[in-house]
């Protein structure tokens, strides 16, 4: 038997194709299911199942595309009612692959209500359980992504799925679908795979004596909720059309409409030199996906602005991701219409030029908990659009904006600059060093 795994950073989340003799199994798949696809054909595998342990709240499935494609088995949680046909996997009742490899459904709620595990058998002996969002690598999924009502119910219920799975052989394989990085986890995850064994003696959540405890724990600080989640579950549970293609056309300047929003997928470097009035600045990496549908109107048309040979492919696949089809398409010639500007600066020269500066700092809340910035005003990247520029700030004075990497910082630059500051992204140092340079 043979388990691939294939990392999505930016989401922080995993997929797995199970092979053994000639049979494929593909678990969780994402949107774009060409990768999966293409492995299982580099192996010959005849796919039997698409196992869906959830209704993804973080990406748009592949699960029923990847099924249609290739005849396999569309198989998801009986207590799912999605609106298209698939086999309904029931608590404890095997499906069999073939070639000895069978799949046992265990229902574990609490990350969802349907939320179900899968056990691999291979001629009846237990070797590896795909958890989902349900017992992760020193962590769990959490349970108020449905909603502060339903989330002490869903912890409660996060308890006995937990130890459930903790009760399986020791030597048993754990893939979990959440992971580093993931706004499903409730802390940080660790290592994207274990053993039920490893869990049994590292993870913090299974120590916790009593239901009670899991709740207080899971919902003592929960981390914010990415705004495309709430789009993500009706779409996984209602169906979604195949992918759109990546190919964009070149479009400028003067094709833009008020209806459209401008994204800058450049590095900051360039969008610090200018960048176009209005657009907002997410620079093309891992996370750009998550970021632009936390940040923009879901579902509204977009248009790129991106240089020359950046992977506009990659851009456009992370959009799809979480269903951000409407991509209008790329423009890579700014010509003298950029003209909005933010100055990128490292701590000292910034200081030593302009004592006493007022700063942004733009982390979550959990992050400044950690490393405190004392004198900063604080206002998390997203709460900027949703809650507006903080009163405090100063539009006649430069503010430093600071997020410990200054890829959050230069973002909000952006966003900043459209409402008249003068922004400077700090580059080059991280949020506890601000904190030591500001007091000093």
């Amino acid at each position: 038997m043979e388990i691939i795994t294939f990392r999505t950073p930016g989401l922080g989340d995993q997929s797995y194709l199970l092979a053994h003799e000639g049979k494929g199994v593909l678990v969780d798949p994402q949107r774009d299911i060409g990768r999966f696809l293409a492995a299982a054909t580099e192996r010959d595998l005849e796919l039997r199942f698409v196992l869906e342990t959830h209704l993804h709240n973080d990406y748009v499935s592949g699960a029923e595309q990847a099924a249609s494609r290739t005849g396999a088995e569309l198989v998801l949680p009986a207590a799912a009612a999605a609106a298209y046909p698939y086999t309904p996997a029931f608590h404890l009742e095997d499906l069999a692959a073939g070639g000895g490899l069978s799949i046992r459904p265990v229902h574990t709620p609490g990350h969802t209500p349907e939320h179900t595990s899968y056990l691999v058998l291979i001629d009846q002996k237990p070797v590896a359980v795909f958890s989902g969002g349900s017992l992760l690598v020193a962590s769990a999924g959490r349970p108020d992504l449905l909603g502060p009502e339903r989330a002490p119910t869903l912890a409660r219920l996060q308890y006995g799925s937990l130890h459930r799975l903790a009760a399986l052989p020791r030597d048993v394989g754990l893939y979990p679908t959440h992971g580093e990085g993931s706004f499903c986890t409730t802390t940080g995850a660790g290592r994207y795979t274990s053993t039920i064994g490893a869990e049994q003696d590292g993870n913090p959540l299974l120590a916790l004596p009593t239901a009670a405890a899991l709740v207080d724990e899971l919902l003592a600080e929960p981390m914010p909720i990415p705004a495309f989640y709430a789009y993500m579950g009706p779409a996984n549970t209602l169906g979604v059309p195949p992918a759109p293609g990546l190919d964009l056309p070149e479009i400028t300047v003067a094709d833009l409409t008020d209806e459209v929003h401008v994204l800058d997928i450049r590095p900051r470097t360039a969008q610090a030199a200018g960048f176009l009035p209005g657009s907002i600045g997410i620079e093309l990496a891992e996370d750009f996906g998550s970021w632009a549908g936390w940040l923009l109107p879901y579902g509204e048309p977009i248009v790129l602005v991106a240089e020359p040979g950046q992977d506009v492919a990659d851009a456009r696949t992370q959009l799809t991701r979480i269903g951000l089809d409407d991509v209008r398409g790329v423009i890579g010639d700014l010509g003298t219409a950029a003209t909005a500007r933010f100055e990128l600066a490292e701590l000292p020269a910034f200081l030593s030029r302009m004592p006493g500066a007022q700063v942004l700092d733009v982390r979550m809340p959990s992050e400044r908990r950690t490393a405190s910035l004392p004198g900063a005003i604080e206002r998390f990247l997203p709460d900027l659009l949703t809650d507006g520029i903080p009163a405090e700030l100063d539009p006649d004075r430069p503010v430093l904006v600071t997020c410990g990497s200054g890829r959050r910082a230069a973002i909000a630059a952006t966003i900043l600059t459209r409402h008249g500051y003068e922004p400077v992204v700090l580059t080059g140092a991280g949020a506890p060093h601000v904190a030591a340079a500001v007091a000093a």
